[in-house]
């Protein structure tokens, strides 16, 4: 552990930043009409301005773990904080979507570049023992943050245009910097060598992977131009990412990749269990909102609105849950919240009808509220527990980038079984036929179409309630935490990884 005296102060300073990047990841959806609107853009486009932001953010994150390693988690904080804000300057004031799609790019790389590090300086400042409950507000923030941005973007929109779901983050990014500046230490820097290939192939693979899948539906998965396909992309960055791990094995210098941290069990398991999370809450909110706006005709302010127990449980809830991991075994906690969660997916299923009381709709986001609060920070403080001091950034890195490609995964499924629901339970539910129409209303369907298309919504909420209980099912196996006596000194698993990974000099 580095001696740092005050450890909370550096704790808080990131999680502004964190939160602030993980919101603009949910923010534009309820922005996207305005947009569309205001910038005379068709809805590809209009897309674009988010899968652009998901490309630019997922892509980089191996590498970025392992610059903050070499170069200080501090600096590349600090850098990335410096590059998100302008570019979210840019984005207000860009004049036509093609400027705005570029601005969204140059904002993703600043929250690639600081993601990693937040998560690098918690494992590196608090001892493994005591860290539970600075991954509470860590997972806390990452669970509140994806709540946050649905409700505060209807609001910025309704009243002030959506110029401002960018702008608000200018005063928010220089009060973080001025704070990550003061209170953040500078910590040691573990010099590494810089594996050309492997950054090409992760870069190249992980690109062609998350494109493939979240443009699949706007190319109807078929071809995009020429003979490339979406599944050929796919496919291909499936292929190159084989290779990236195949050289990362082999490589006699020191890969990017440190595969010696997969030998930690609960490494390994942590990163399925946050990959089927990072699906859940991407998916679960998409026929949600659909179901609120367009067949009980809420507005986007009002159908956020839905999901404050969520967000007020799983806060207050966080550092109870915090001190409760340092000294129980995490996997019963991530277990039963993942559990949870699929139980409250269940239940908002079975009350997607037309006639259903809308406040029913709270007793479930209340479950969900105690669910997340048992899910993000057990599972973060499971994955770093044995991580060595000189491979956090990397192993953060690693953990980010499943969450990412998680939720990505489940924006591209989810969109795909919402149009094959509703192609079997509207009259012409394809494309272009009823539900098209339907969806294109913005005072919601024709009463005649509110029981197929509740229906439908109803059914899509089934896909991420099954795919939280493989998470709940990996978190079993999660190994019991070894006593610490010190930084990774009782722990024989993280003396097994150390001595795998420490061979740079």
């Amino acid at each position: 552990m580095e001696n740092v005296a005050r450890p909370w102060p550096a704790l808080w300073s990131l999680v502004i930043g964190f939160f602030m990047i993980l919101i603009d990841t949910t923010i534009v959806s309820v922005a996207n009409p305005r947009i569309m609107e205001g910038l005379d853009a068709d809805i590809n486009s209009v897309i674009w301005v988010t899968s652009a932001y998901l490309l630019a953010y997922a892509v980089p994150l191996l590498i970025t773990g392992r610059l903050g390693d070499r170069f200080g988690p501090r600096k590349l904080y600090l850098s990335g904080l410096v590059v998100f804000t302008l570019a979210s300057l840019w984005c207000g004031l860009s004049g036509d979507v093609e400027t705005l799609i570029a601005a969204r790019v140059l904002q993703g790389l600043g929250a690639a570049m600081m993601t990693p590090q937040t998560m690098a300086v918690i494992t590196r400042i608090f001892p493994p023992d005591r860290r539970g409950a600075a991954m509470a507000i860590w997972g806390a923030t990452a669970g509140m943050a994806t709540l946050v941005g649905p409700i505060l973007g209807g609001v910025l929109v309704d009243g002030l245009g959506w110029e401002w779901i960018f702008f608000i983050n200018v005063p928010v990014g220089i009060a973080g910097f001025i704070l990550a500046l003061r209170n953040v230490p500078v910590l040691s820097t573990h010099r590494h060598r810089f594996d050309i290939p492997g950054v090409v192939l992760s870069a190249v693979g992980l690109f062609l992977l998350v494109f493939g899948i979240q443009e699949g539906e706007t190319y109807n998965w078929g071809t995009i131009a020429g003979p490339v396909t979406v599944w050929g992309l796919i496919i291909a960055g499936l292929a190159v990412l084989a290779l990236f791990v195949v050289w990362q094995r082999f490589n006699k210098g020191e890969p990017l990749l440190p595969l010696a941290l997969f030998r930690d069990r609960n490494f390994s398991l942590a990163n399925i269990g946050i990959t089927t999370v990072g699906f859940t809450v991407t998916a679960l909110s998409l026929p949600l909102i659909f179901y609120y706006q367009l067949v009980r005709g809420l507005t986007p302010t009002q159908s956020a609105l839905m999901m404050v127990p969520m967000a007020l449980i799983s806060g207050g809830l966080a550092p109870v849950v915090g001190k409760i991991i340092d000294k129980v075994n995490p996997k019963f906690i991530t277990a039963a919240g993942l559990v949870l969660m699929a139980v409250a997916l269940v239940w908002n299923s079975a009350l997607m009808q037309p006639d259903t009381p809308i406040l029913l709709f709270l007793l479930p986001s209340a479950i969900l509220g105690f669910a997340n609060a048992g899910i993000w920070a057990p599972l973060s403080t499971t994955a770093t527990r044995n991580l060595p001091p000189r491979q956090a950034g990397a192993g953060s890195g690693v953990y980010n980038t499943t969450r990412q490609i998680g939720a990505v995964l489940g924006s591209a499924a989810i969109a795909v079984l919402i149009q094959a629901r509703l192609a079997a339970e509207l009259p012409g539910g394809g494309p272009g036929g009823a539900a098209g129409e339907g969806m294109a209303l913005s005072g919601g369907l024709p009463e005649a179409l509110h029981a197929g298309f509740a229906t439908a919504m109803g059914q899509s909420m089934l896909l991420p309630a099954g795919v939280i209980l493989v998470g709940a099912a990996v978190a079993l196996f999660f190994a019991k935490p070894q006593p610490v006596q010190g930084w990774g000194g009782g722990l024989p698993g993280s003396a097994k990884v150390d001595a795998g990974l420490d061979t740079a000099g």
